[in-house]
């Protein structure tokens, strides 16, 4: 796993403007704290920083690969290609030498081989950047789920690009601009595909190749959720569910360096570690699992300790029935609370999207798993593909007209109180926007042709979390994990496993009545029977009050502070009236309004930080 930026000019030459590059290419040193490169030529440079996973010696980027003595093309890749054993035995039958054991060659050689096509050849989960000397064509590669991101910011004469907006913001030419529309896309959490936030940037779609060549810039599809008939029995889908889970598990525990797994004791994560802890002892390799919880807090020292959530006993039963090792990772407010961890979660992020307290916490648990392993396998996903969420069992939410996750039953008045311009909704058409994203994303659904209706409205509600919902804690667990240079894969979107659940009808989904029972059906043999019969449980938020003091401490700093950068956006009245509100709460309350407030710092951190203009 790595860190990839670059810069094509057709009218100047980047290498003669190093400092830039380098200045790029330094951002993601996070991501890559191992090595790193940079390689020029003529109309463009391609950086890269890099966490060995995969052949250590051997897969030093940019790398290189020639066709009769001369260079055909060059590649800053970052992610990991599972089946490249395979691919690397199909390609040396058609004539390809190799000279590393890395992934990395092996992509190279299959563009060489298949041309533009070579991607669909592809498993895993990767975004990179291929610069074809012959042709003088740039290639912008992103998975097929949108694992690994990837950003492009065309210029005047080219196009600047990074794994993250920070190394494109790290060129001169680059500014950090909030239109109206990136205002939309924070206020409405739509989730747009290809937007990214900031004016004149744009995300590389999952699934999809940008073309960068002289004067002309494309996005071309290779792979998309398709509607196709199930025609297995409930006891074949079972069955080749198991399959499939278990065969990307198997094949997504290949690494160089030492891989652990996350454990919450909960099915999804659980059954990852089942067959993780499985393949590792064919090869008498143990496994390690990881879980994250906190210590109680209040002013009562009777009630402090090291007691941790629910997960810890599930997941020490899962981790003793496997024979793995656990370890519990326990973290406190005054962890939670560190200016400079809270400012390294905002770095990694480059945006003010977040789930308050817990983006900190899972930088904690990442920064803590470092120091263990470099490779963790997570259990993202299943929610989205299995149905899980309880939006999916709440038939008003399925039926609304818009997101099923911005339902709200009675009033549709936010919860808590609004520090913003009560008349920024209005003024920026927030309800039409949404309206508009939810009709763009349903026009996106594949649709098979006489599918009772029930059917086609769940195939739409899970195209829309695979789409639009996945891709935003995707886009975090890898933020957060990259930060501190480990490597997260994700087995339930192994693209094979999607496009078989996709297609499986929501009654064989919910045969016994219960959310995610294709999956709990499919690891029934393999999981002791607390864990898979546990209730779903959240992933674990902190109840101390210490931490909710200091976020009113920062709260009333900003309130303080007339050159706020946010106050731009807040209606002087309103944000006083909202203030007295927070500061007269109840712990409970303050709790419930906790991820409110907690954005509004977020978003004055940000926009001074990164020095926002807005051009709204």
């Amino acid at each position: 796993m790595c860190g990839i930026t670059g810069w094509v000019a057709w009218e100047r030459d980047p290498g003669a403007q190093q400092p830039a590059v380098e200045a790029m290419t330094q951002t993601m040193a996070c991501r890559g704290p191992d090595a790193g490169g940079i390689w020029y030529g003529g109309n463009v440079a391609l950086g890269h920083r890099r966490l060995a996973v995969i052949d250590p010696v051997g897969g030093t980027q940019p790398m290189v690969v020639e066709e009769e003595g001369r260079v055909a093309a060059v590649i800053s890749y970052s992610g990991e290609v599972y089946d490249f054993p395979q691919l690397r035995d199909r390609l040396r039958s058609l004539g390809h030498r190799f000279h590393t054991r890395s992934d990395t060659e092996v992509v190279l050689r299959s563009y060489l081989e298949w041309g533009d096509d070579f991607v669909r050849h592809l498993t895993g989960m990767f975004a990179f950047a291929l610069w074809d000397v012959r042709s003088q064509k740039l290639l912008l590669v992103r998975d097929r789920l949108g694992i690994k991101p990837l950003y492009y910011y065309p210029t005047a004469d080219g196009v600047l690009f990074g794994s993250e907006p920070k190394a494109i913001l790290a060129h001169p030419e680059a500014r950090a601009r909030l239109s109206s529309d990136g205002l939309r896309e924070l206020m409405t959490w739509v989730n747009t595909p290809g937007h990214a936030i900031f004016e004149g940037m744009f995300q590389v779609r999952p699934g999809h190749t940008v073309h960068v060549s002289r004067g002309k810039i494309t996005e071309t599809p290779y792979w998309k959720l398709e509607a196709r008939p199930h025609d297995d029995d409930l006891d074949t889908t079972v069955s080749r569910v198991r399959d499939l889970l278990r065969t990307a598990v198997a094949g997504q525990t290949v690494a160089d360096v030492p891989l652990c797994s996350l454990l919450s004791g909960g099915l999804d994560s659980s059954s990852v570690a089942t067959f993780a802890a499985e393949a590792l002892r064919t090869r008498a390799e143990p496994l390690n699992c990881f879980s994250v919880g906190f210590s109680r807090g209040g002013p009562d020292p009777a009630a402090r300790g090291s007691a941790l959530v629910d997960d810890a006993d599930y997941a020490a039963e899962l981790a003793g029935h496997i024979g793995a090792a656990h370890k519990d990772i326990v973290l406190d407010a005054k962890l939670l609370s560190d200016p400079t961890t809270r400012a390294a979660v905002l770095r990694a992020r480059d945006l003010p999207q977040g789930l308050a307290d817990m983006d900190t916490s899972l930088y904690l648990l990442f920064k803590a798993i470092r120091q263990h392993s470099t490779v963790a396998l997570s259990g993202e996903g299943a929610d989205e593909l299995f149905g899980g969420y309880p939006w999916f069992h709440d038939e008003d939410a399925t039926r609304a007209q818009t997101f099923p996750w911005m339902y709200m039953r009675g009033a549709g008045a936010p919860p808590g109180p609004s520090f913003l311009d009560p008349a920024l909704p209005r003024r920026l058409s927030l309800d039409e926007y949404r309206a508009d994203r939810y009709a763009e994303a349903v026009a996106d659904v594949p649709v098979l042709a006489g599918e009772p209706e029930q059917e086609r409205r769940m195939r739409t509600v899970s195209h829309l979390f695979l789409t639009r919902f996945l891709p935003m804690l995707l886009e975090r667990k890898d933020r957060m994990s990259m930060a501190v240079g480990l490597e997260v894969r994700v087995p339930y979107c192994d693209h094979a496993l999607v496009e078989y659940v996709f297609n499986v009808p929501w009654s064989m989904k919910t045969f016994d009545g219960r959310e995610k029972s294709l999956l709990r059906a499919a690891v029934a043999s393999d999981l002791p029977e607390a864990v898979l019969t546990r209730k779903k449980a959240p992933y674990p938020t902190i109840s101390d009050p210490d931490y909710d003091h200091m976020l009113k401490g920062r709260l009333g700093d900003l309130m303080d502070d007339p050159a706020a950068p946010v106050r731009a956006l807040m209606d002087e009245r309103s944000a006083s009236e909202a203030f007295n509100t927070v500061q007269k709460a109840s712990p409970e309350e303050l709790r419930f309004l906790r991820v409110g407030f907690e954005s509004l710092i977020k978003i004055n951190d940000w926009m001074r930080d990164y020095r926002v203009e807005l051009t709204e």
